[in-house]
């Protein structure tokens, strides 16, 4: 096969992760691809940046570029991350990654975006008249800057034709799995998913974030040990009482102090925590429901199928129908 280009487009102010969270993705696949077919490779990674330097990224870290934007050519695959200096105004948007965005993004196959990328692809012009997502806490941002795009606060990600907006880092790692899927099929995305330790394809959209995500990681040790303990035995006992236990507290000092340290409450926390472990299972084993329900930590497998159709409007079956 002919490996696909895809050019990152790089920036000081990038968010590094969105960077290396698909460039991770693709990097996986292009393994799988060595591993099942000795000499073909999927993809042909390059990145680049005004003037081929090294950019600061957002986190403090430095990102070498493997050229100059300026001679780059239009990829098969272009993806545009997010960053900072550009959202206090159109005015602190790179101009010469715009310029270049505008000259030959429209001649490239798949044009994406990752997070507040996405302001960058409508600077340019990219996003007139089609829908598009960003980080949710950008989003009112980029529908009244840029009047012309129909912004979607909800979905992990969005394709209008040719464009792909992804919402955040692990909406760009999605992203990137499902290209690899559509590109080389489910075996390898499912690899590169189960190596990540991610799901191939999660149902919903930003508001359904997995609990430890919805929840705030507690200050106390315990408590932290205690969110470890539900993720890693949903099928055990995880009564308010029985936490209490294992945290040497009562069940009034349990509650109030987990609710005030993750902002979520003990009940609310276990029953996401099932239905994200009941999901997992759903795709990626091929036990039954009625297995799947017990291990997930439901009493029957007519609890977890409320517990799905309360929250994802899909009967668990239905569920594992989308998914496999």
């Amino acid at each position: 096969m002919r490996p696909r280009t895809v050019l990152v487009t790089l920036f000081d102010g990038v968010e590094a992760l969105d960077v290396t969270g698909p460039l991770g993705v693709l990097a996986g696949a292009n393994a799988y691809l060595a591993a099942t077919a000795p000499g073909q490779t999927a993809y042909r990674i390059a990145t680049a940046s005004p003037g081929g330097v090294a950019v600061d990224g957002l986190s403090g870290v430095t990102l070498g570029a493997d050229g100059d934007l300026a001679a780059a050519a239009a990829p098969h695959t272009l993806i545009v991350p997010g960053g900072t200096r550009y959202l206090t105004g159109p005015t602190d948007c790179n101009p010469e990654v715009v310029q270049w965005l505008r000259r030959n993004a429209p001649k490239s196959q798949r044009v994406v975006s990752v997070c507040t990328g996405a302001f960058l692809l409508a600077e340019a012009g990219l996003l007139a008249g089609k829908r598009a997502t960003t980080h949710w806490s950008r989003a009112e941002e980029l529908a009244k800057r840029y009047p012309d795009v129909s912004v979607d606060p909800t979905p992990i990600f969005v394709q209008d034709g040719s464009v792909y907006t992804a919402a955040g880092v692990m909406a760009g790692i999605d992203l990137a799995l499902a290209f690899v899927e559509e590109d080389l099929g489910r075996d390898a995305a499912m690899t590169v998913a189960r190596y990540m330790i991610v799901f191939l394809r999660r149902s919903g959209g930003q508001s359904q974030f997995s609990a430890q995500m919805r929840a705030q990681i507690a200050q106390r040790p315990v408590l932290r040990e205690i969110q470890q303990w539900i993720a890693d035995h949903p099928d055990a006992d995880l009564s308010v009482e029985a936490l209490a236990r294992r945290a040497n507290l009562s069940p009034r000092q349990f509650t109030r102090s987990f609710s005030s340290e993750t902002g979520s409450t003990p009940g609310r926390y276990v029953a996401h925590t099932r239905l994200e472990t009941a999901r997992r299972l759903l795709e990626d084993t091929q036990e039954d429901v009625v297995r799947v329900a017990s291990d997930s930590g439901y009493s029957t497998a007519e609890a977890m199928r409320r517990a799905f159709q309360r929250t994802l409007g899909l009967s668990p079956s239905q569920y594992r129908s989308q998914h496999s």
